[in-house]
């Protein structure tokens, strides 16, 4: 196997074809390397601390403009940016590919999840619903009302380098918000090609009679202190961080000084219990996909698999065959499975945690690094599957790496409990046969965590329901449901249409006329 000397060369033509200045990732300082060989393929421009404040200076001023036209109206603007992204999906889905490593179903995954979420928003638009509530005052009218807050601070991640800015974007631009994106080092060439195709769309918008201000989306690229500046900034009421839970440590505090409102996306240690009574043809492949998808690099994906006694020998034995079975390689070809791990560090990380499972007990199949030919600088391994005699050592910590902790257990309130005794509390899943069992699980004495699954693996959520955890994930809830509320302000209005004043609650207070 060896790879195409071609791969910068391939992303600058698909950079140039998507909108981008060739002059903002070919004269910069911050080196962008491919997870799949680790050349370099491009040098983009980074701000510095003037340039990220006169961004969201101009994000400002464009809040101020798109707050004023109707909800409907900014929903037209999101859905001609759903229509660039379908028409470019192939290209913007093998960018995220090559920058972020992901397999090429994946890439157009992501690329899709961001068209799903600009139909849900369209939908939105005139959705943005208020109550009328009940007054104890004759001739008066209560209500409820929601208005746009202000600009919106998106600091994302590598591993899903657009789809979740797209979450937080096309909900805050119909909620008449503008936004400034800081994207991760690792993937600023995806966010690049996101926002050249947002122009686009205003482009189109503007010639069709919509109003659109300039400033509406900024990017602003550069290290940690560039994102601090975004998390000072008092123009920016809203942020939404997706990173590790160390990250959001320092966030959070900044924030809450501030009172700006904080939606957090953490860490996610993230668990599944296989019952005696489960499907274990369904389980297998959802446990495969949930453990071994992404390189184990989801936030969603499965490290610790509770399984019960009278199955474990028989799942666990088919599991070790399918990871056996599982092709990682490049990602670009279509039998692939499991891409690179995006670094050396992450490959670091994943060697100590497994040299920590070691010492705590643990039997380990896989984990190891598998050379490629021509592949030198990227860093494939193979999954491991790591048998451990109790919750304990790195099990309790996150390891972004295709690492799963596989534990037995004989009584189901055990299982539970092991489920929610981690810091983390992102998603989960149970697989039963059980009525009982599966009402218990997703119940208020079942899974702690934001997402409870039944018969299906706690990753790969759709953007219909509002995507978060509890605990040291961050509380913040992100794409549907309800989940819009985050990007506005809330208003009661009592309105008196009558010629008497009554006071709440019987108070008289009478003063001469």
């Amino acid at each position: 196997m060896s790879v195409s000397p071609t791969l910068a060369a391939e992303t600058h033509e698909l950079l140039a074809a998507l909108g981008v200045d060739r002059a903002h990732y070919t004269d910069g300082t911050l080196v962008v390397t491919s997870p799949i060989t680790g050349e370099e393929i491009g040098r983009v421009v980074e701000h510095e601390t003037e340039e990220a404040e006169a961004a969201i200076g101009r994000a400002d001023a464009a809040f101020r403009a798109w707050r004023q036209v109707p909800s409907p109206k900014r929903g037209e603007l999101i859905r001609l940016l759903g229509e660039e992204l379908r028409a470019h999906k192939v290209e913007l889905g093998r960018l995220v590919t090559i920058e972020a490593g992901k397999i090429v179903s994946e890439g157009l995954g992501e690329v899709q999840e961001m068209i799903d979420i600009c139909d849900f928003a369209v939908g939105l638009s005139r959705q943005l619903y208020g109550l009328t509530i009940a007054t104890e005052r004759p001739g008066h009218r209560m209500m409820e009302t929601w208005h746009p807050i202000g600009p919106v601070g998106v600091i994302s991640a590598f591993n899903f380098p657009v789809a979740v800015w797209s979450w937080n974007a096309a909900l805050a631009i119909v909620c008449g918000d503008s936004v400034v994106w800081k994207p991760s080092e690792k993937t600023p060439l995806t966010a690049l090609a996101v926002v050249a195709l947002f122009a686009r769309a205003v482009a189109r918008y503007r010639a069709e009679g919509g109003v659109a201000p300039d400033g509406l989306v900024e990017v602003i690229n550069g290290s940690r202190h560039i994102g601090e500046v975004l998390v000072e900034d008092p123009r920016v009421p809203v942020l939404s961080a997706t990173g590790s839970t160390a990250m959001g440590r320092v966030v959070g505090p900044k924030l809450a000084k501030r009172f700006a409102r904080a939606i957090l996306e953490l860490g996610g240690n993230n668990a599944a219990i296989v019952c005696p009574s489960a499907d274990l043809d369904l389980a297998l492949r959802a446990i495969a996909f949930s453990a071994i998808g992404t390189a184990g690099q989801r936030c969603t994906t499965l490290r610790r698999l509770f399984v019960h006694d009278s199955i474990y020998d028989t799942l666990v034995t088919r599991l070790r065959r399918a990871y056996a079975s599982v092709k990682v390689g490049d990602p670009s070809q279509s039998e692939t499975l499991v891409g690179p791990l995006i670094d050396a560090d992450a490959y670091t990380r994943m060697q100590k945690a497994l040299e920590a499972a070691r010492d705590t007990g643990g039997t380990i199949t896989g984990g190891n690094r598998i050379q490629l030919q021509g592949y030198d600088g990227g860093f494939y391994v193979a999954p491991a599957l790591v048998e451990m005699p109790s919750q304990s050592g790195p099990v309790i910590d996150e390891t972004f790496a295709p690492i799963l902790y596989v534990m037995r257990y004989t009584k189901f309130e055990t299982a539970v409990k092991l489920n929610n005794a981690v810091p983390q509390g992102l998603s989960s899943s149970i697989f039963t046969s059980d009525l009982r069992e599966a009402e218990a699980f997703v119940s208020d004495t079942g899974s702690d965590c934001g997402i409870a699954n039944v018969n299906i693996g706690p990753s790969g959520a759709e953007i219909g329901g509002a995507f978060g955890g509890e605990k040291e994930t961050g509380g913040g809830r992100e794409a549907g449901s309800d989940a819009w509320k985050a990007y506005m302000r809330r208003a009661t209005n009592t309105v008196n249409y009558s010629r008497s004043l009554p006071l709440a609650q019987g108070v008289r207070f009478d003063v001469e006329s």
